[in-house]
């Protein structure tokens, strides 16, 4: 099986997870945290795009980002 670029890097995803109190993290459970946190900055990103076109912008701002995660 072909491994998987993820947008995130592995290493310190599982820091974070072990920092949050995990003592022993599976390989499996930090790829699938990865594919979530890709998918969710994934669906937030597409929406503040939204907002900054309706708005009549090329530019994302933070304002468009803090908008679309109010609504995620």
């Amino acid at each position: 099986m072909a491994k998987k670029k993820h947008s995130f890097a592995w290493s310190p995803v599982r820091r974070l997870m072990k920092k949050q109190g995990a003592t022993i993290v599976a390989r499996d459970a930090v790829d699938l945290l990865i594919e979530n946190l890709e998918n969710t900055a994934t669906a937030i990103t597409k929406q503040a795009i939204t907002f900054c076109n309706h708005a009549g912008r090329k530019k994302v701002t933070k304002d468009d980002l803090l908008l679309a995660i109010k609504y995620f």
